[in-house]
């Protein structure tokens, strides 16, 4: 598949290994995985991070391959069930993130056409997103701007 702001391929990626059940040696109980998930998002981490630190760190010094195999939810639907949950979603968060230091780097450096380029095309998959959340994660009258985006990262 092609990337989306050049004609390039993109390199292909790992695929997940094609199990349905969780690994013998890795025999944490649900439970507890639950409580290192919230745990780990009181401190702070986005899920994509608790998932790293779960794989590598483990709960109680036994990795932790695949969250959903081991609890049967994603680690979002554990984050929710225990209101651990941010107001954002952890992508569109990243990319205004990335628009709003684009956009102060374009303040100081006017004559960077290729981070002008690089601030376009953010912006373009920032309003995408905004279409794909509008009413289940964010509100219906939600438009981003950049002056929405700095207020919602503070």
């Amino acid at each position: 598949m092609a990337r989306m702001h050049t004609r390039r391929r993109g390199s292909s990626g790992s695929d997940k290994p094609a199990t349905d059940e969780n690994p013998e040696w890795s025999d944490v109980d649900a439970e507890d995985i639950e409580s290192r998930v919230v745990e780990l998002a009181e401190q702070g981490h986005d899920p994509s991070v608790i998932g790293l630190k779960l794989r590598d760190e483990g709960v109680k010094g036994t990795p932790i391959p695949d969250v959903k195999l081991a609890t049967g939810k994603k680690v979002t639907e554990i984050l929710e069930e225990h209101d651990a949950r941010k107001d954002l979603p952890e992508d569109l968060r990243n990319l205004l993130a990335r628009a709003v230091r684009l956009r102060e780097h374009m303040a100081e450096n006017g004559q960077d056409y290729q981070n002008k380029r690089a601030l376009q095309n953010t912006e373009s998959k920032i309003r995408r997103l905004v279409n794909y959340y509008r009413g289940d994660e964010l509100d219906e009258e939600f438009t981003y701007t950049y002056e929405n985006a700095v207020e919602l990262l503070e």
